[in-house]
């Protein structure tokens, strides 16, 4: 749309603008006057209103100054208003519009008609404002209302009774179509009287813009024809003193700079057919080159007013040949090494994934170890345990002994006083054998009178016998006991020269193992150390083998990427026999070292 504006002549544009700019004035003129007349129709119909109330209230107060409620029933004085059509009728006479009277929300009489004719008795005040207004504050409404479909100005009082009390409700409205016909009829004549004045103010400007651009439009096309280069017209309006004079002393000047450029031009057509020529060559020479052929340079055909232009670009081919060749040789060089450090990379790979297993599995021999270790430890240390209980043991069994000699000491001293019994014993019964004797002989001398006395010599006499036998068995079975005694004091003290030997000994193996629980110990600590450090050396061998790795990769990366470059090389054609050799000797030798 823009793009087609800006193709219309600089006069239509400009007359188009000025239309649009008075259409827009006349548009805005007619807005403010309908608004302000619908305001002005506004304020006249609610004045109107409150006219209609103040007759309405006269019509009704002419039967009676107080109103009352009997059930549905209103009454004015005594007089009923439910059916009673004569008062909303001559409120309409009196003043036009509607009027109704309520009971409650319930319209009682109305010359409000429903769409089909009839008186609207019965029907109810739509919820809203009004109703909130006056049945529920008690307060007089005045505003827009839609009553059975149609829009009013309305106007509603309270009607109450003389306690006060709200019990129905006086409404008097006019239609809006009705209050705002004159409106419609006076926008619609201002309408047509602004459009009228618009037309004619535009079609004044379109002429009078025709006669002032009409010069401009001669000046365009002079513009045109020296465009195309006509130098022999003839530009009016020089005299003039305007802006129009202006541009026609510009384009003079225009049209003697454009003479001159023709001069120009026909002097520099030569100096064109040699920058052609040379063109031409040079494309040409620009095509082998960018065919691969390094050796087109530019011969002497080339024109001698572009000789430097020839110097400079055969300069150029010249390096780009050195440089091609030592691209090779470079590549060649870069893909040998390339491939070695592959090489080298994938058997330290190898060689670094054959380390890490190795260093794993040292790393599982290592812990193995250092459990046993650990184990051989704890086992020494409850070796020493035991050895420390056993020197106990030995110590107790040391006493026991001791106290043992003691005691068999004491019955050696206690044998000896039994032999020194028995001795005495021994003694007594042979004094009583001998007292036996005695008696017997005394009993032989007394005869018959000592008979008895001489049995009981008897019987003591083998009293005393048998008591001396029996001293010399305790005597011999003491004397068999103070030899066994005797034994067991020998054997109790080798017993203990034993068990000191074994306490020595003990102690001696107690240190040992105390020594080799220490050794163990500081061992498995050691291990423990040598476990990390194989397992930090493990990690750190996992890591260098993915680097490794990484390394490997980036090198046969680098060799493609190297021949990718020789074969880029080697699409060019360098000048030189030794060059070419050595290119061709690259192109045989290349592949091979790749592999």
């Amino acid at each position: 749309m823009l793009a087609r504006f800006n193709a219309l002549s600089l006069a239509t544009k400009t007359t188009t603008l000025t239309i649009a700019a008075l259409l827009t004035l006349a548009l805005t003129i007619f807005v403010i006057a309908d608004r302000s007349i619908t305001a002005d129709a506004e304020r006249q119909a609610a004045e109107r209103q409150e006219t209609n109330m103040r007759v309405a209230w006269d019509v009704l107060r002419g039967h009676g100054e107080e109103f009352r409620a009997e059930g549905e029933l209103l009454y004015v004085g005594d007089k009923k208003l439910n059916d009673w059509t004569q008062p909303v009728d001559l409120v309409k006479t009196l003043v036009g519009g509607t009027a109704t009277v309520f009971r409650g929300d319930k319209r009682i009489t109305t010359n409000v008609t429903k769409p089909d004719g009839s008186r609207a008795v019965g029907t109810t005040l739509a919820a809203g404002p009004a109703r909130d207004a006056v049945l529920g504050k008690g307060m007089p409404f005045r505003g827009d209302a839609d009553i059975l479909g149609r829009a009013f100005f309305t106007a509603y009082d309270p009607i109450k009774d003389k306690a006060g009390n709200v019990i129905g409700v006086l409404y008097v409205g006019i239609p809006k179509d009705e209050a705002l016909a004159a409106v419609s009829s006076l926008r619609w004549s201002m309408a047509i009287g602004v459009l009228l004045a618009t037309l004619v103010i535009a079609a004044g400007i379109f002429a009078l813009s025709r006669a002032m651009f009409r010069p401009l439009g001669t000046m365009n096309a002079v513009m045109q024809d020296l465009a195309k280069g006509s130098t022999t017209i003839d530009i009016p309006g020089r005299e003039r003193r305007d802006e129009i004079g202006h541009m026609a002393a510009a384009l003079v000047s225009f049209r003697d700079a454009a003479i001159a450029r023709q001069r120009i031009e026909a002097s520099s057509r030569e100096a064109d057919a040699e920058r052609q020529a040379a063109m031409t060559i040079l494309n040409e020479s620009l095509r082998r080159v960018s065919q691969g052929d390094l050796s087109a340079a530019l011969d002497a055909r080339f024109p001698t007013s572009y000789a430097e232009l020839r110097t400079n670009f055969n300069d150029a081919l010249d390096n780009l040949s050195t440089l091609v060749g030592t691209v090779l040789e470079s590549t060649d060089a870069i893909r040998s090494g390339s491939t070695e450090i592959a090489t080298a990379s994938e058997d330290l790979a190898r060689r670094t994934e054959g380390a890490a297993a190795s260093l794993e599995q040292t790393a599982a021999a290592v812990t193995q170890m250092n459990g046993r270790v650990g184990e051989t430890a704890s086992a020494a240390t409850r070796t020493v345990e035991r050895a420390d209980r056993a020197i106990t043991v030995v110590d107790t069994g040391r006493a026991v002994a001791d106290d043992a000699v003691q005691a068999m000491g004491r019955v050696a001293e206690s044998t000896k006083g039994i032999d020194a019994v028995i001795e005495g014993l021994d003694k007594i019964a042979f004094q009583t054998r001998v007292l036996a004797m005695n008696a017997a002989v005394e009993a032989g001398r007394a005869g018959e009178a000592g008979r008895g006395f001489a049995v009981v010599a008897d019987l003591v006499s083998a009293l005393a016998m048998r008591a001396e036998e029996e001293a010399g068995r305790a005597r011999d079975q003491l004397t068999a006991t103070q030899t066994d005694i005797g034994a067991a004091v020998d054997a109790v003290e080798k017993v203990d020269s034993a068990l000191s030997e074994i306490v020595g000994t003990v102690g001696e193996v107690h240190g040992l193992l105390a020594t080799i629980a220490t050794d163990n110990s500081a061992q498995s600590t050691a291990i423990g150390e040598i476990s990390t450090a194989i397992g930090a050396m493990d990690r750190s061998t996992q890591q260098n083998a993915a680097m490794v790795e990484e390394t490997s990769a980036a090198a046969r990366n680098l060799s493609d990427q190297v021949e990718r470059l020789a074969e880029h090389a080697r699409a060019f054609r360098v000048q030189g026999d030794a060059r070419s050799a050595r290119r061709n000797a690259f192109e045989v030798a290349g592949p091979a070292t790749a592999q």
